[in-house]
């Protein structure tokens, strides 16, 4: 219950604000830790593949970037409900601040999969159903980002941001099952995959060290993000408050 309340209580934009400031340091450090043991598990300790060689190195960074994309726009869903249906207070900080981090990741995504791509499939780019859904997935980024940044009002800018991520939300579970539902070159999933995964501990640990890293990476960003918006956001409002203030403030008798 105690947690719960001190969940409930970062909704306060003033207690998150200080919340990410106390948090942002230690989320800091883990960050760099964990990528240093990613990288150095993934470039130096796991083996080369027999058949792919060294380019299956490119794996620590596409598969957690391919991971996070989707994450990003997960993340932007669940905020509009909160636009939408609770009004809560950090829910549009929380998806704007969300948007730029996702395109960055499914842009990395895509040009990792692209430089794999080419000494596996013989071409850098197919138009195979996960590697369109994925590019689509980049394409909403980047339209959301466009709408926000063409409408001047805030919450107006939230409701429509909002209204169109949640229909474009129906891509993620298209981009997660496209190997299943279609005949195409991308492999099929292999940690997420009933009964044991279809990788060696050795290929494995790595990648899973790389994605968790890479989460600590997204969340540090992310919430130094959102502490950022909020701030611009008081300032916004102490601005507009100031100049109501000066407007309406009687002239001095001469």
């Amino acid at each position: 219950m105690a947690l719960l309340t001190s969940i409930t209580a970062l909704a306060n934009p003033a207690r998150f604000t200080g919340f990410a400031t106390r948090a942002l340091p230690w989320l800091a450090a883990a960050t760099g830790v964990a990528l240093a043991l990613g990288l150095y598990l993934g470039l130096l300790v796991a083996p080369a593949d027999y058949q792919q060689g060294e380019t299956v190195r490119i794996m620590f960074l596409h598969v957690p970037a391919a991971w996070l994309g989707m994450m990003g726009y997960t993340i932007m869903a669940v905020a509009s409900l909160g636009v939408l249906i609770w009004r809560h207070p950090l829910a549009d900080v929380a998806a704007k601040a969300a948007a730029p981090l996702g395109a960055a990741f499914t842009f990395l995504a895509l040009a990792t999969g692209s430089l794999w791509g080419k000494p596996m499939w013989g071409t850098y780019w197919v138009w195979d159903a996960r590697l369109t859904s994925f590019l689509i997935l980049f394409l909403m980024y980047l339209g959301l980002m466009a709408l926000r940044s063409a409408i001047e009002e805030p919450s107006r800018a939230a409701k429509a941001c909002a209204v169109l991520t949640l229909v474009g939300s129906v891509n993620i579970p298209i981009i997660k099952f496209s190997v299943d539902w279609w005949n195409t070159l991308h492999q099929p999933a292999s940690i997420t995959r009933m009964g044991k995964p279809a990788m060696d501990p050795s290929i494995l640990w790595p990648l899973l060290t790389n994605a968790l890293a890479f989460t600590l990476l997204f969340v540090t960003l992310h919430v130094a993000a959102m502490r950022t918006e909020l701030i611009r956001r008081r300032l916004r409002t102490l601005r507009i408050t100031a100049a109501a203030s000066a407007a309406f403030a009687p002239e001095p008798a001469e």
